[in-house]
Order: C-alpha cells, then sequence, then structure tokens
C-alpha cells in the first residue's frame, strides 16, 4: 500500500515546523499556591522551586488514577481524597497543570474483552473530569491545555491506552480517537512485538499521525522503537522509562536509544517509582541528569505514575511533591530554561507536533481501511 505520507518531513523536523501551525494564544502564569515563605538558607531551593513551577507547571505524563477510582465507592477528589495519591489540593499544592491519565489494562485482557474495559475507563475517566469541573478540564490538544491552566484548572489528558485497546481495527482506533484517546501504547500484540512492527502495525503508526494520535513506545522492543522513530512523522514519547545505565530495568532505555530518541525530538517521560528510579529524590534527578545529557534538554520529562500501584521514592509520595524534585535539580545546577522544558515545555512540543502532523497528513492522505488479515495474513 502506498504511502502518500512519503512527501512529509521526517520527525526531527516536527520542532522546526511548529511556528507553521496555528497560532496559541500567549500563555498567563497562573499564580501559584500560596505558602509560607522561609527563612532558612538551605530551603532556597524549594522556595525557588515553588515560583519557577507556579510559571511552568507539571505536565505529569502518566498517572493510574482511573483505574484506582473502580475500586472506591464513594470519593471527593475536589475537597480531597486520602484513599487514592492524586486529588486537586494536592495537584494544586504540586504545581500540576496536565495529567495524562492511563487507561492501561491489567493484564491477561486482549481482544473484545481489552476493548470493552478500555471504553468504560474512557467513560469513568470522562464522567470524573465532569463532575470535578472546579479542578479539572478535559485537553485534546495543546491549545486547550494552554486553556485549562490559564483559567487555574488541571488539563487532563487521556491515554496511554494499551494496543490491545484497538482490537486490531484501524475502526475501532478512529473511535477511540473521537473519544479523546490521545496516546497509545505499542506493545503486547502481533503486530508490535519483540520482533518489531508488522505491515498492519506500520500502518497503524501511519493512522495515528493522521489522527493526532502519540505513539508510547514504553516496554516496546528495540526493533519496534527504532521502525517507529523511522516511520512515524510525529514526535513519540516514552511515557515511563528511565535510563537503563543507571538501573537495569526492562523498561529502561539504554544509551543508544535514548540518543536516538532526542534525534527524533522524542520524549522520554521518566517515572517517579523506586522500581526504576531507585528509593530517593536523588536517585531520580541522577536519571533526569543523565537523559538530559545523553539525549538532550528537550527530550526529557516527568511521570509522576501515581496511582499505578508502584512504590515512589522518598519524599515523592503523592501529586503534592513535585517541588521537592525541582529543589532537588535546582541544587544540581539546573537552569530556570531547562525545567521549564523537563516540566511543561517539552510535553507541549509533543502536543503541537501531533497536531501539525495530523493537519498535515489528512490533506494528503484519506483514512486506511487496511485490516490485519490483508497486510499480515
Amino acid at each position: 500500500m502506498a504511502d502518500l505520507q512519503d512527501d512529509l518531513r521526517p520527525t526531527t523536523a516536527a520542532g522546526e515546523l511548529d511556528d507553521l501551525a496555528e497560532p496559541y494564544p500567549e500563555e498567563a502564569v497562573v499564580p501559584a499556591e500560596s505558602y509560607e515563605p522561609v527563612s532558612d538558607p538551605d530551603d532556597a531551593p524549594l522556595t525557588r522551586a515553588h515560583a519557577i513551577l507556579a510559571a511552568h507547571p507539571v505536565a505529569d505524563g502518566y498517572n493510574g488514577l482511573p483505574w484506582a477510582l473502580k475500586r472506591l465507592s464513594y470519593y471527593d477528589l475536589e475537597l480531597g481524597e486520602s484513599a487514592v495519591d492524586t486529588d486537586v489540593p494536592r495537584l494544586r499544592g504540586g504545581h500540576v497543570g496536565a495529567l495524562f491519565w492511563s487507561l492501561h489494562l491489567p493484564e491477561g485482557l486482549d481482544g473484545d474483552r481489552a476493548v470493552g474495559a478500555t471504553l468504560e475507563q474512557l467513560d469513568l475517566a470522562k464522567t470524573v473530569v465532569r463532575t470535578c469541573d472546579e479542578g479539572l478540564r478535559p485537553a485534546c490538544t495543546a491549545g486547550q491545555v494552554a486553556d485549562a491552566r490559564n483559567c487555574g484548572r488541571v488539563a487532563v489528558l487521556l491515554g496511554p491506552a494499551g494496543a490491545s485497546a484497538v482490537g486490531d481495527s484501524l475502526g475501532i482506533l478512529r473511535q477511540l480517537h473521537a473519544l479523546g484517546l490521545r496516546v497509545l501504547t505499542l506493545t503486547g500484540v502481533s503486530w508490535a512485538s519483540e520482533a518489531g512492527l508488522t505491515r498492519f502495525g506500520e500502518e497503524v503508526v501511519r493512522e495515528m499521525n493522521r489522527l493526532g494520535v502519540i505513539a508510547d513506545l514504553s516496554g516496546a522492543s528495540p526493533q519496534t522503537v527504532r521502525r517507529v522513530l523511522s516511520l512515524s512523522r510525529a514526535p513519540v514519547l516514552c511515557s515511563r522509562s528511565a535510563a537503563r545505565a543507571i538501573r537495569p530495568h526492562p523498561v529502561n532505555l539504554p544509551d543508544d536509544l535514548l540518543a536516538e530518541l532526542g534525534e527524533a525530538k522524542g520524549l522520554c517521560l521518566v517515572p517517579l517509582t523506586a522500581e526504576q528510579t531507585g528509593p530517593t529524590v536523588r536517585d531520580v534527578a541522577d536519571h533526569l541528569d543523565h537523559i538530559r545529557e545523553v539525549a538532550g534538554a528537550h527530550c526529557v520529562g516527568l511521570s509522576g505514575t501515581y496511582d499505578s500501584g508502584a512504590a515512589h521514592p522518598q519524599e515523592l509520595g503523592d501529586t503534592s511533591c513535585y517541588p521537592r524534585l525541582i529543589a532537588e535539580l535546582l541544587r544540581r545546577g539546573w537552569d530556570e530554561a531547562d525545567v521549564a522544558l523537563l516540566t511543561w515545555g517539552n510535553v507541549q512540543r509533543v502536543l503541537r507536533g501531533a497536531d501539525f502532523t495530523a493537519r498535515a497528513v489528512q490533506q494528503r492522505r484519506e483514512q486506511s481501511t487496511a485490516t490485519i488479515a490483508e497486510l499480515d495474513g
């Protein structure tokens, strides 16, 4: 099947073309939540961290709240909910401006069961946002994320979902996108496996580019990562990957893949989990330092992975704790520009790149009618 995207620029040009996309309004600075000033000089980095995050809030790349809420018969996220790690008061305390809500499913769900469970999570997520409209606002694009922040709300984006959610059907992928899905993890299916992408898997990536669904490569095989990086015209991300050179977890990325991700203007979102990054704030900062050095400041972001069932490093137990991590980075000499990219700017760039690519591809390519039976036999 002919790829009608071949006349588009490669992924590495997506950031260069951001200025051709529809302009977004200048982002207003949301006032910081009030906090008591400190007089101890040792706490000066924490004071500065609060000030920086007031201007450049955290865009958290992975939060498991929808599944966590399924086990609760009652909850109040706007007043505060001690049974979970995420609620509106703690989001405000941590200066979180945007969240990606994971729609990942427990292992063992596939086929129609995976599609149905994903739809149920989408429904729950939309209901939660609708009932917490004083603190949360749904968003699909970079512009909507900025608008939510300027209104004092936390923007909620839906995804990542597992690849099994599309049921080996491009039509289901389109319907999930219509319902708000914006990130899809390319692992755990026959067309995106240890062997890499099949022909149908490549067609899925092309259709994701046309729709504006971002490819998540956390946990994908090196063959899949490299093929997606060469094929995708939009930036990609890794929603929960740290540096394997520091901690040899299978989902963490080796330096060669980090370098390739940086060259492709992709984004590595470092999870705040003891298993992947280590038990302390300093361990997390070590990963951020390493990825910035190997892949560049434009390639690193944050994934709290709160309410995902993971254990978190000391002092990073819930969504209010981001200032502690930023203070540690400031002590290590990070400047405000790199912190701003880490917390907010890099996620916004990837969202803008996905939006721009989708508009460009839609002018050149109709929706695909290919099936897995036709392409993979």
